[in-house]
Formats: structure tokens, sequence, C-alpha cells
């Protein structure tokens, strides 16, 4: 009995925490249906009164050439996501499988630079970032991120799991590192792989500042910067803001719905391998 009750306060506490979380994102859905007067009615509601109004995103696709931040948004996503996860997966494979001078001291280095909140570096970034060249360029708003320790790290640790007997018999048959790593050790490794590449993807589609300060013109903003742009000086259209964020979490969220197949299928078929 007592079991039972642990276990019930347990799903309760888990679905309270869970409502929580999704409540930000329903409330956003349910406003970008709303008339101008149903968000100002006083006491506010959270169901609109039709899912029908569909005003707010006519307004935000009339106001904002939206689909040309989706595509920026799309190449500074995919561009970051690919190039850190490349960088990651040979930095790992030297830290796990090279012997060198200093490498527990590098490495340590590497995890030391998490400590350091990316606001640090945005000024020293951006004058980089202009003497060479690079401002309004899908590189320009990519390069700060191209390298992540946290990618770094847990490919590492990924890594130091397989067994010994794997490589070895590898080399024995004539393969190489390269090969190595890209025939046999990352398909091994696909769930931590897809993982860090939506995690990665997510966190580029949804950055802010550093592409608001990259770019001068219009033509090369991300999504997130132009959603800002359908406040005015007069005030704040909330139920248009509302309909622009829902319309910029579709490509995120088909990112992660469709990889997180790829997971639970690279999952089950390593664990028929065995």
């Amino acid at each position: 009995m007592k079991r039972r009750m642990v276990r019930l306060l347990t799903d309760a506490l888990t679905l309270a925490l869970g409502f929580v979380v999704v409540f930000p994102i329903l409330y956003g859905l349910m406003g970008a249906f709303k008339s101008p007067a149903e968000f100002a009615a006083q006491p506010p509601t959270v169901l609109p009164r039709s899912f029908s109004y569909t005003d707010n995103f006519a307004f935000v696709l009339r106001t904002v050439p939206l689909l040309r931040y989706f595509f920026n948004s799309l190449t500074v996503a995919v561009l970051i996501s690919t190039v850190r996860l490349l960088a990651a997966l040979l930095a790992a494979y030297a830290f796990v499988y090279f012997e060198f001078p200093g490498r527990g001291l590098l490495f340590m280095l590497v995890l030391a630079t998490m400590m350091l909140p990316g606001d640090t570096m945005t000024v020293t970034n951006y004058q980089t970032v202009s003497r060479l060249g690079l401002l309004n360029t899908y590189l320009g708003m990519s390069i700060t991120s191209f390298v992540g320790a946290s990618q770094m790290f847990m490919l590492r640790q990924n890594f130091k799991t397989m067994p010994t007997a794997i490589r070895e018999a590898a080399i024995l048959d004539g393969c190489g590192d390269l090969r190595y790593l890209f025939f046999i050790l990352t398909p091994l490794s696909r769930p931590v792989l897809v993982t860090l590449f939506v995690q990665s993807f997510i966190g580029a589609w949804n950055t802010y500042l550093w592409p608001l300060m990259v770019t001068s013109h219009d033509e090369m903003r991300t999504v997130q910067v132009g959603i800002t742009m359908l406040t005015s000086v007069e005030g704040t259209n909330y139920e248009t803001v509302l309909a622009g964020v829902m319309l910029s979490l579709i490509p995120a969220l088909f990112v992660f719905l469709f990889l997180r197949r790829g997971i639970s299928k690279a999952m089950t078929a390593g664990s028929l391998v065995g």
C-alpha cells in the first residue's frame, strides 16, 4: 500500500511538472487564435472563442518576409549543427584513442570553457567577425558556434564505452583511424549523435542576440529576430507576436519529432545486435 501511494504521488508530481513546462506553449497557441478584443478582455481567458480566427497568422505573413527568415534560420542551424558535430567527433576520437603529452590538461581546459558565459565573448567575437568581413553572412552568424565543449564531452564518454576489441580487430583488418571513426564508430554512436544534433539545431534555431548583432540587412535576419519586427512604437500586439512564435516553432518541432523516431530505431537496433 505504501509503495502504491509513493507511486501515485510520483506520477502526480510528474504530471504537474509536465503541465508547468507545456502550459506556456499551450497558452501561446491559444493566444495566437484570439482577436485583439479577446486578448484585452478582463478577466483574461485561456481558450479563444473560435480556432477559425486566423487573421493573426495572415498579418504575420503580410508584415514580415517570414519564409525568407525561415530559410536563414534553417541554413544557420544546419550549418552550426553539422560543423559542431563533425568537430566534436574528431576531437573526441583524438582524446580517447591518441596518446600525446598534455592530453588530460587539454581536455580539462576544454571543459573549463563550459563555465564561461557566452555573453562574455560577445564583444570580442563581434570584433573578429567584423574584421574578417563576415557581417551579414551565414558564416558570420555561425562561425562562433562551430565548436561545443559539451558535444566533445558527451562523445568522448560514449567512445570510452566502446569495447577495445572492436578497434583492435579493425586495425588488424587494415582499417585506418578515419575509416574506423566514420564507418564503425559513428554508426555505433548514432543515438548520441542524433541527440546532440537535435540539441544543437534547436539551440541554434532559437538564438537571438548574435544574429541580431551581426546582421543589418533585412534579408539576412533570422526568424527569431524577425518576430521582434511585429512590434511597433505604439505598442505590442501580443496576439500577432504569439502567432509568429507559433509559426517559428514548427520547423524545430518537426526536426525534433523526426529525429526522435530515429533515436528510438537506433537504440532498438543496437539492443538487437547483442
